[in-house]
């Protein structure tokens, strides 16, 4: 079994910038990648970036527009989102989540993942 334990959100000004982090524990070796999804209240779940394990293949929502870094360090089996310039739309529990068994693509829907965080919230206040 997958755990997924996010931290690193709070609330930041407009402009500001958050780093979170997700670790994950007991990680299968069919689960090759991770990502990061976020949903605002009263909004579906939105696609925000993804990373797999042994190349290294990114992807990120179409929003994100340079703004946001995600990055992953192996030996600790723990993924990271940078994210910088944030906006008050970016308000939303993010949430950590696994590739679901033998998929390595870009892992842009809900259903490419397997294993999901607890999640933790980013408010930017204007």
């Amino acid at each position: 079994q997958v755990q997924l334990v996010e931290s690193g959100g709070g609330l930041v000004q407009a402009g500001g910038s958050l780093r979170l982090s997700c670790a994950a524990s007991g990680r299968p070796f069919s689960s090759n990648g991770m990502g990061w999804v976020r949903q605002a209240p009263g909004k579906e779940r939105e696609f925000v970036a993804a990373i797999t394990w042994s190349v290294g293949n990114i992807y990120y929502g179409d929003f994100v527009k340079g703004r946001f870094t995600i990055s992953k360090d192996n030996a600790r089996n723990t993924v990271y989102l940078q994210m910088n310039s944030l906006k008050p739309e970016d308000t939303a529990v993010y949430y950590c989540a696994a590739y679901r068994p033998f998929y390595s693509g870009p892992a842009h829907s809900a259903r490419d993942y397997a294993y999901w965080g607890q999640g933790t919230q980013v408010t930017v206040s204007s």
